[in-house]
């Protein structure tokens, strides 16, 4: 009987490795048609040795910078449903971080100050000027906050968009196990199977209003770029480094000498059920001299492709305060 048993299981390793092997190469197959397509909407800059991709418009003398959530994996078309709203107005400034967008990979470590010496090069390199508002977004935060602390001069205003504080990421587990989980499913082409099944890219969408404020080809670049990048080494060790980071912009000291303005989202009438995630964004305005938290009404975490409206009016009456 154990005979048996043993040549099942060895069947069954047989066929799950073959399994894996074919995904594994209907993967690559299908990552190098993607890549055929999958061009910068922007431009990409020689930063600390590797590419860097910046999209920009707009106009005006103040120039809002987005940064991006983490494993968000193309803040272009994330932050899309803001542009429109923004662009007579201000400049608008969208950075991938290494290893996202459109940017190269990096084996430079994801500690809060390469990264931002990295966003301060770009910025530099592409030809921008301050004044920046940073628009930031969940994880983001920890990079806007400390640009500001590092680059006081350059900064007249930081809006949140459903970012965390300091406080909250320095006590938050650092969820190692979520990157490698869509690391596997990438690589194993079982990520790219599962977009075939109709009405899977709205659900894996579903914090983010299931993307219908982005037009179809909007969809389409985080389709590719989530079957090409999500999960990458880059994005692990930025996770991996979150507590760390926090630590850090924790011992940079507050509050900012700058207006900074939070914007929570009400989760449809569920945030009281995450009294942590409440009450640190309730305290988040302390770290500016001139704080404030707006509870966002019908929306959930990716705030701005819910009431992109209210980012909107934010950012403009931020960027239109004398620094």
């Amino acid at each position: 009987m154990w005979r048996r048993v043993r040549k099942i299981v060895l069947c069954l390793l047989v066929i799950l490795v073959a399994l894996a092997g074919i995904g594994a190469a209907y993967q690559w197959y299908g990552s190098v048609q993607d890549k055929k397509t999958y061009q910068p909407v922007g431009r990409q800059y020689e930063v600390a040795g590797s590419k860097m991709h910046l999209y920009t418009e707009g106009k005006g003398n103040t120039t809002v910078v987005f940064a991006s959530g983490w494993g968000t994996v193309n803040p272009y078309a994330d932050f899309s449903p803001l542009y429109e709203g923004l662009k007579q107005h201000v400049k608008i400034a969208v950075y991938d971080r290494f290893g996202y967008g459109y940017s190269d990979m990096t084996d430079r470590k994801r500690d809060i100050d390469t990264i931002t010496d990295e966003i301060h090069e770009l910025l530099l390199v592409s030809g921008q000027k301050p004044p920046y508002v940073f628009a930031a977004h969940s994880l983001g935060s920890l990079e806007a906050i400390r640009y500001a602390q590092r680059f006081p001069e350059e900064v007249k205003g930081i809006l949140l968009i459903e970012g965390g504080s300091p406080e909250y990421y320095s006590t938050s587990p650092e969820l190692t196990l979520i990157p490698w989980i869509h690391s596997g499913l990438r690589t194993t082409g079982i990520l790219r199977t599962l977009y075939h099944i109709n009405g899977f890219a709205e659900w894996a969408a579903n914090q983010s209003n299931g993307d219908k404020l982005l037009t179809e080809e909007q969809k389409e670049l985080n389709r590719k770029a989530t079957l090409l990048k999500v999960g990458n080494r880059n994005m692990r060790d930025e996770i991996r480094q979150s507590r760390e980071n926090a630590e850090t912009v924790l011992a940079g000291g507050k509050p900012l000498n700058i207006p900074l303005t939070v914007l929570t989202a009400d989760d449809f009438g569920k945030l009281s059920k995450d009294q942590a995630w409440m009450d640190s964004e309730a305290a988040l305005p302390s770290w500016s001299i001139s704080g404030k938290q707006i509870i966002v009404q019908g929306s959930s975490h990716y705030l701005h492709n819910y009431q992109p409206d209210i980012v909107v009016d934010e950012l403009l009456q931020l960027a239109e305060q004398e620094q």
